[in-house]
Order: C-alpha cells, then structure tokens, then sequence
C-alpha cells in the first residue's frame, strides 16, 4: 500500500520536474517542439492511411489505376493548398494553419468509418481531398515556422559576413534536416502502423483509433501554440501568392520533377508489384516500406554531413545539381535490372536501399535551400509555392505511377523516374552559387 503510494508520488515528481525542464527552455524552442510534435503525431496518421489505402483497396479489387486515382485529390487539394496555405500563413499566422490541418484530418478520418459499401471511389476520393489539405498546412506551416523561430541571435549574426552568414546557413541546415528528418522517420512508422492496424482492427477501426489520438493532439495544439507565429508584418496580397524570386521558381520546378521520380514508382506501382509479382503478404509490404522510409529518414537528419558540413561549408545550387545525377544513374541501373530479371527481388531491395539514401540527401538539400532562399518576412509564401510545386510532381508521379505500370510495367516506371531525376539536375544548373566558409 505504502509502496504504491511512494511509486505514485515519485511519478508525480517526475512528471513536474519534466513540465518545469520544458517551461525553462527558451520560448523558440518551446514553440520549435510544439510544432515538431504536431507535425510528428499528424504523420503518423498520413503515413498510416496512405498503407490502409493501398493496402485495403487492393484487397477490395481495385486496379493499380483505380488506387492511384483514390489519391488523386489528396495531391489536386495539395497543390491548391500550398498555394493558398502559404499567403494564409502569411496572413492569419502559421499557428492557425497548422491548428485548421490537424482538425481536417481528424474530420477526414472519420469519414472512412463508414460501412465498407459506402466507401466508393468519389467518397474516398472526398474524404483524401480533405486529407491533402490537412497535410500540406500543416507541413507548411512546420517548414516554414522553423524560419520565423531561428533564435534571433544567430538570425542577426547572418548580416555578419561572411562568418555569421555561414553560421545561420548551417543551424538552418541543421534545423530543417532534423524535421524534416524525423518527419519521414515516422511516415515509415506509418507504413508500418497502417499495415498493423489493418490486420488488427481492420480498415473502419483504425480510422476511429487514429482520429481520436490525433483530436487530443488538436486540442493540445490550440491550447500552447503562439497565435502570431509566422504572421507577416505586412499583410501580403492575394497576387503575391505566386514567387517573385527566381532562386525559388528553379528550385520548385527542379523539386516538381524530383519527386514525381520517387512517386511514379513508389506510390502504386512498388507496393502493387511486390504483393503481385513477388507474393508478398500484406503484413510483409507495409514492414519493408516502414523500415525503408525510417531509414530514409534518419539519413534526411544527418544529410549535412555529406554534404559540405565536415568541411564547414554549406551547399548551394551546385549540391543540388550534383546530387541528383548519381540518383538518376542508379534509377536507370535498376530499370535494366528489372528488364533483365535475374535476381529481381535483390535487385529491387539492394536499389531501393541505395535510392533511399541519394533521395534522402537530395530532399533534405531542396528542403534545406527553399527555406534559405525564402525572403524573412512571410516566409510562408515562397515556402507555400514551393511546397505547391512539390505536390504538383506528387500528383503527376502518382497518375503515372497508377496508369504506366497497369499499361507498360515496373520497368517503365523506373524509366520515367531517372528520366525525371535527370530533368530535376538539369534544372538545377540555375540556382545561385555561392561560396560560404
């Protein structure tokens, strides 16, 4: 009894020594937490509904086009929202945005409880409208709020030149690869979560047990969340919403074409071609993309490291262009594995492992250079425009990925990837250049 009761007052002294550790960071880090852990909790359920999707879907009879045209506008709503989300950020804070993306996933969610015969094609294609924008507000609003919450005393070393300049690049650097990082890290959990889910409480009550951790995280987030956070000093205008700055259209237009080449094979074609082709279970497909996208992750997070931090420098459009070549080559080196056929699932596995690790260091480079490149005040809406064109490659990789593999195969696939990689490189040479020691 007395020993119960000791235990319980021990966990309560705990519990209080860590909301007192919390309350003594400073505010910039408080408020970079919140929305870590927002953005955490929110890709959780975005990874596991992708898998219950798929997964489900494929089990119900759809083609791999059918499935691919389930998502068709989560990516449409996606490129809407960017556009918009980033001047609504701008406008009425990012806090806000981020807060109105939890709530509309949660609403999605529940949407796909309904009976299994309710859930049509227009209905599910409704209920992942509403899931795109929540997604892409409230990575938006992430990406953006690490701009607005970099401590001051290392945003004002930045007009220190050259030395100060380079010291904010990198903590930027490293900020945004820690995100966005960890952000992919648990989309793999995701992966992993929806399968589990799936064999456990089958498609409806996942649905429930997702929409209801993520409305306590809601509620938390409305509750501690600064309300003038990435609020633009000056009200930008409706007309602004579209960048005006040229390092940022080439960087959009090179990230439209990079990740159209991860998902005109990743999306529908990979998962579908392994359950079919190699006889995977349900079970063993969401396991390997949860462990490929956790290690995709973890690799985002340390990019820096590879790409010019031991040296002390800090990538320019150049990294960007010379990253994207090697991942080309590989792509097109595992499309002739395909085609040629011997040892396909080692071919596929040992590829993909490769193609995490290149893919990863480019996204978080492309990443990391929007929110350099993006302007101080208003973050939100170069950082929106970007993200726009991003869903935009999102939504033509997962088209193609449906209707190229029903229609011509993995191989095909493969081909429009690299080929999309190279067109990324290319574009790239436009970027500035500049030299940071």
């Amino acid at each position: 009894m007395y020993y119960s009761v000791d235990i319980y007052k021990q966990g309560i002294k705990a519990n209080t020594l860590k909301t007192q550790m919390f309350s003594t960071l400073p505010p910039q880090i408080r408020q970079y937490l919140i929305i870590t852990g927002n953005y955490w909790a929110f890709t959780l359920t975005d990874g596991a509904l992708r898998m219950l999707v798929v997964l489900h879907f494929h089990q119900l009879g759809f083609s791999p086009l059918n499935i691919a045209l389930l998502f068709l506008f989560y990516e449409i709503f996606g490129v809407i929202t960017n556009l918009v989300g980033g001047w609504l950020g701008a406008r009425i804070g990012l806090n806000k945005t981020m807060n109105i993306g939890l709530g509309l996933q949660v609403i999605a969610l529940l949407a796909l409880t309904v009976p299994t015969a309710m859930l049509t094609v227009p209905w599910v294609m409704a209920a992942q409208a509403l899931s795109g924008i929540a997604k892409d507000l409230n990575k938006m609003s992430a990406k953006s709020g690490i701009k607005a919450l970099l401590p001051a005393g290392a945003a004002s070393a930045k007009t220190q030149r050259p030395a100060g300049e380079a010291a904010y690049e990198s903590r930027l650097y490293h900020w945004v690869a820690l995100l966005t990082g960890s952000k992919n890290a648990l989309k793999g959990v995701g992966f992993f979560l929806g399968g589990v889910l799936l064999a456990t409480l089958g498609f409806a009550g996942a649905m429930w047990a997702m929409a209801g951790v993520l409305l306590l995280v809601w509620i938390a987030s409305l509750l501690s969340l600064k309300s003038d956070l990435g609020k633009a000093k000056n009200k930008p205008k409706f007309g602004e919403i579209f960048s005006s700055s040229r390092a940022v259209n080439i960087l959009s237009a090179a990230r439209l074409f990079l990740f159209g080449a991860r998902d005109v094979w990743f999306v529908v074609a990979l998962p579908v071609f392994m359950a079919t082709t190699l006889g995977w279970a349900d079970w063993a497909v969401g396991t390997f993309f949860a462990c490929w996208v956790i290690g995709y992750g973890m690799v985002q997070s340390i990019a820096p490291y590879f790409t010019g931090k031991k040296s002390g420098k800090v990538p320019d459009g150049r990294a960007a262009m010379r990253w994207a070549i090697p991942l080309a080559i590989l792509t097109a080196g595992i499309a002739l594995g395909v085609i040629l056929g011997n040892g396909l699932a080692v071919i596929l596995i040992g590829g993909l492992l490769l193609f995490g690790v290149l893919f990863a260091i480019n996204s978080s480079l492309h990443s990391y250079l929007i929110v350099s490149y993006a302007k101080e005040d208003g973050a939100s809406l170069d950082v929106g425009f970007y993200y726009m064109a991003n869903a935009m490659g999102r939504l033509i990789g997962t088209v193609l990925s449906g209707w190229v593999y029903q229609s011509a195969g993995l191989a095909a696939c493969l081909w429009i990837s690299a080929a999309f990689i190279a067109l990324a490189a290319l574009i790239s040479l436009g970027l500035p250049r500049h030299v940071t020691v």
